[in-house]
């Protein structure tokens, strides 16, 4: 019991350091700077639709549905254009309570880097559908490689801060202790919105401006 005993008090010295708290950390500030640059819009979407209302049901989904295919045969013949169908609806419209008629909708979206192109699809296909959105920005190739050149003068950007803040305060140097990186850009367009025309109309006008790329740098940096 005895050298039991006096084997406990020698372990007990060297467990001790292992549970002193971390010393706290002092002098921190947080810090943010970011990079941009406008970058030319490089690629279209576009959304429409075909859209029916009646009473019955089943004869309005089948006008949908031709309507659809007839606008897909159109669309594969552009080969720079991807076309897709998109959502599918059909709900009822109620009057006092009761189903007065029926509408259904489908869209179509439509995503190309040759405006041209794209432009002179959308101009044919709204002799029956509706354009319901039209949107220019960046691909996401495009956005990639502008953030990744953005990298550089974001992080360059933080250390000027880290510098200036180091002369204010008057301290010897500093020493960043996490850094965050993240890239953002700007809400899309408002979608712009056209009824369909009983005969086949011009192309849509579009100037395809430029996307603001942004690249933002967070972190902290303890001054010594």
């Amino acid at each position: 019991m005895i050298l039991r005993a006096a084997t406990l008090c020698l372990l007990a010295p060297l467990a001790a350091p292992a549970q002193e708290a971390a010393p706290p950390l002092f002098n921190l500030v947080t810090l943010s700077a970011q990079a941009e640059r406008e970058v030319a819009n490089d690629t279209l979407h576009a959304t429409l639709a075909a859209e029916a209302e009646g009473v019955n049901a089943a004869q309005l989904a089948d006008g949908i549905n031709r309507a659809m295919l007839r606008a897909l045969d159109l669309a594969r013949s552009y080969t720079n254009v991807r076309a897709r169908s998109g959502n599918y609806q059909t709900y009822p419209v109620y009057d006092k309570n009761r189903v007065a008629h029926w509408r259904v909708r489908q869209e179509l979206r439509l995503e190309s880097a040759d405006f041209a192109a794209a432009t002179e699809l959308i101009g044919k296909l709204q002799s029956s559908l509706v354009l319901a959105q039209l949107a220019l920005g960046v691909s996401g190739e495009t956005r990639k490689q502008a953030e990744n050149a953005l990298v550089g003068e974001a992080i360059a950007a933080f250390e000027q801060r880290a510098r200036l803040a180091r002369d204010a305060l008057k301290a010897k140097g500093y020493r960043i202790r996490d850094l965050n990186l993240s890239g953002g850009g700007p809400v899309p367009p408002r979608p712009l919105a056209m009824r369909a025309l009983s005969a086949e109309v011009a192309a849509p006008v579009l100037e395809p401006g430029s996307t603001r790329i942004v690249v933002t740098v967070n972190g902290t940096v303890q001054m010594q």
